[in-house]
């Protein structure tokens, strides 16, 4: 298999770190971004195939410019106060899923797109 390669983009720098750890065990890399510009670039360096990012920190303009310049790449957002209206919209918005930024359901949303993305 592949090495597989992640970018996390989180505004809060403790769920960054938290979330960067637990990426790791599962993933051979594990890049931080500070900004959706960031992001972007990191997935074109890196080619990573996965994307974790914080709802509350980007605009929908942000996650639709990176599901158009990145349409393989498997998107997952965390939202603090994740609800089914919400994950409907970044659903539509070309997100993989959408869960609460605690690890073991970042992790299990990143397998799951991976895999998802994988059978397509």
């Amino acid at each position: 298999m592949e090495p597989l390669r992640v970018v996390l983009y989180q505004n809060d720098p403790g769920t960054a770190e938290t979330l960067a750890v637990s990426l790791s065990q599962h993933f051979e890399s594990v890049y931080l971004a500070r900004s959706s510009a960031e992001a972007g670039l990191a997935i074109s360096q890196h080619r990573a195939e996965a994307l974790v990012l914080d709802l509350e920190a980007l605009d929908w303009a942000d996650l639709e410019r990176l599901r158009q310049d990145f349409p393989r790449l498997c998107i997952v957002g965390t939202h603090r106060l994740a609800d089914e209206e919400l994950w409907t919209a970044a659903l539509n918005q070309g997100a993989s899923d959408i869960c609460e930024p605690r690890q073991d359901d970042v992790v299990r949303s990143v397998l799951q797109g991976l895999t998802q993305r994988a059978v397509a």
